[in-house]
């Protein structure tokens, strides 16, 4: 078996102690069964079924990750968010990840019943489960990745020749869209273990910002409030990945929904569904005080702490947040998968049901999306 690139063991001996010593956003994997510590206000978010008697599950495990990225789950499942709200008396509990191959592990064995993703974990989990595990349900957010470097090691795309690069896992969204970005300029690189032009590091989003400061990698491409912490650790952005998309817009983060438990508790997925339109809804109104409600839950975070300004304002603002899925982008990044050698050909059709998203559109008296790139359920 080929082994995922990782450091060297004395450099992440080197990279585990100077991480130590910096504020994390996760403690790697956790179970995060938490609640906000912001006040609860007249200005805070407000649901319509903020109490009640539980749906037809009396729980639901929901994943996320803690990045701005996945900013509608970090908002709006706070204690008073609108997607515990919407809930009504069904329990929540949530876990938090750093990237997407660990959510579809938790959701194939059972312990997730819905999480924020994204794209290519997405792919890879229909795929490996014939078809047979999720459904997308609802987008989440677009945009928000970023390729930041060394500027005084790499100054232009064809200095990143013998650079280190590193990604959050192999596999996950960012990783695919680097491996693919390189090959198309010309690098040839080990998919799996990272190795050949580009030397490729597959290290936990927490942990990039210290091997960047310590010399340990060159670069990262990575999401939102990552990308701006390289930033305003000296990084410069050599790319937004927005550009090699048309209109800037791709799918970073969409909800997806384990088959069995969509098929068992629709209304709890519908109810989740109609938390995120809301809360994607209200941060649009509201990007101020969400910022704030943003960073105090990352300080509710065991291990976190607050982002500041000069992360957590540009990271928010190269996010958008919207409930279309952009299932053509998804499309894409799998065509991206397989060139990269990630994954093999795949039928991706009935990967998508939006029915449920369009029921809660029209109640909410918004536009339905029509477009799922013909991958939805026949």
């Amino acid at each position: 078996m080929t082994s995922v690139r990782a450091l060297p063991a004395r450099r992440a001996r080197r990279l585990l102690s100077a991480a130590l010593s910096l504020p994390l956003l996760v403690g790697g994997l956790a179970a995060c069964g938490y609640g906000s510590e912001a006040d609860d206000d007249a200005s805070a978010p407000s649901g319509e079924n903020s109490a009640g008697p539980a749906l037809s599950a009396d729980r639901v495990n929901i994943g996320y990750f803690a990045n701005i990225t996945h900013a509608t789950a970090v908002v709006g499942l706070q204690d008073d968010g609108l997607i515990r709200r919407e809930l009504g008396g069904t329990e929540v509990n949530t876990q938090v990840f750093n990237a997407g191959p660990s959510a579809i592990e938790a959701l194939n064995s059972g312990d997730l019943d819905l999480t924020f993703i994204g794209p290519n974990p997405a792919i890879n989990g229909w795929a490996q489960s014939g078809g047979e595990s999720l459904r997308i349900v609802s987008g989440a957010a677009s945009g928000g990745a970023s390729l930041v470097v060394d500027s005084e090691a790499i100054g232009s795309t064809e200095d990143l020749a013998g650079a280190r690069i590193a990604t959050p896992q192999l596999g996950n969204t960012q990783d695919v869209a680097l491996l693919n970005y390189l090959a198309d300029e010309g690098f040839e690189v080990n998919p799996q273990d990272g190795t050949g032009d580009v030397e490729v590091f597959r290290i936990p989003n927490a942990e990039i910002p210290a091997a960047f400061e310590g010399g340990d990698i060159d670069g990262a491409w990575v999401p939102e409030p990552t990308a701006a912490n390289l930033v305003s650790r000296g990084g410069e952005t050599l790319l937004d990945e927005g550009e090699l998309w048309e209109n800037g817009q791709y799918v970073v983060t969409h909800v997806i929904a384990s088959q069995d438990f969509l098929a068992e508790h629709e209304d709890v997925v519908e109810a989740v569904v109609r938390g995120v339109v809301r809360t994607n809804a209200w941060i649009n109104d509201n990007p101020d005080e969400a910022k704030e409600r943003f960073n105090a839950e990352l300080a509710a975070l065991p291990g976190g702490s607050e982002l500041p300004a000069e992360v957590l304002d540009p990271a928010f603002e190269n996010v958008e947040f919207l409930n279309d899925p952009l299932a053509p982008t998804l499309q894409a990044g799998a065509r991206n998968a397989i060139d990269a050698g990630l994954l093999e050909e795949t039928d991706l059709t009935g990967i998508y049901d939006l029915s449920v998203l369009n029921r809660v559109l029209a109640e909410e008296g918004l536009p339905e999306i029509t477009d799922d790139a013909g991958l939805g359920v026949e």
